[in-house]
């Protein structure tokens, strides 16, 4: 820190004379005008640096010896692309002010709570849809595209509300015909009561219901004729709610002769077969002792 009353330190004056140029030693080529025009614009720069020092009261650094050069090396003046830094500002001058950045103002706090509240309850509305359809859908089954033998496989009871068999006697025996004759196995099975399934199929040899229908509709001879062998119904008084339908009381051909149907009238004016009984597998060449009306 210099003392009161000290004389300042003289300011280094620009030397009247051009600094001297390094000499090119024997082997070594002369600088061009361009290469000797970077190096005294390197020259002036160091002036300005010690002149700066100077002011900021920093011992300047001494002069370099222009005369010793290293041989071979050059200047960063004379490098390609080098510009000369930019001096520092006077001391005290303050930096450029920069406005800070305003931070993003988020949503309103009564507003995130009434959006998290109607997110919830609209979570709480799809869980209860979606187990009301299930419960709905768990307890009351659809019938829709289910075969009768279906329905009745799956609940055994299903008739009761709803419409999957005949109503007509005679038609639920005709159906078992049918069945037979189209191999659909299901559907024939499904027109006995489930116990009766199985009564059916030892009656014709068979140990379940599945297995009889496979054996006699490879029996069936002519598809068309076996499905007709049976009315769908006949004229006469009304059915009791108990009527017994025996085979051979009709021309059965094109296949075999099924026995003697129990059909019993259930819930809604529909007709299961509730019994059966074996017969002949070829009936006795009689008339029919019913009159048949298609």
């Amino acid at each position: 820190m210099p003392q009161p009353g000290a004389q300042p330190p003289a300011l280094p004056q620009p030397s009247a004379q051009p600094p001297a140029l390094p000499q090119p030693s024997e082997g070594q080529p002369a600088l061009d005008p361009e290469q000797l025009r970077q190096f005294q614009q390197f020259q002036q720069f160091q002036d300005y640096l010690r002149f700066t020092q100077a002011q900021q009261g920093n011992q300047p650094a001494p002069a370099p010896d222009a005369g010793l050069v290293a041989v071979g090396a050059q200047p960063p003046a004379t490098q390609p692309g080098w510009q000369p830094p930019v001096p520092p500002g006077p001391p005290g001058a303050l930096a450029p002010y920069e406005q800070p950045r305003r931070p993003r103002r988020g949503a309103p706090r009564w507003l995130k709570r009434l959006g998290g509240k109607v997110l919830g309850w609209l979570i709480v509305i799809l869980l209860i849809a979606i187990a009301a359809t299930w419960a709905y859908r768990h307890f009351f089954p659809s019938d829709e595209g289910k075969s009768s033998a279906q329905i009745a496989a799956e609940g055994g009871g299903t008739y009761h509300t709803n419409h999957i068999y005949s109503t007509n006697p005679y038609e639920a025996v005709r159906f078992v015909y049918h069945n037979i004759a189209q191999g659909l196995v299901d559907d024939a099975c499904g027109r006995f009561r489930e116990d009766v399934q199985t009564k059916f199929a030892k009656d014709v040899g068979q140990p379940d219901c599945r297995v009889a229908v496979q054996a006699l509709h490879k029996q069936v001879t002519n598809m068309n004729d076996y499905a007709e062998s049976l009315p769908s119904y006949v004229s006469g008084p009304p059915p009791a709610d108990v009527t017994t339908i025996d085979s051979c009381d009709y021309a059965v051909v094109g296949g075999p002769a099924l026995g003697v149907f129990q059909v019993t009238k259930v819930d809604k004016g529909q007709w299961l077969i509730t019994g059966h009984s074996p017969g002949p597998e070829k009936c006795s060449p009689s008339q029919p002792s019913t009159t048949p009306t298609s």
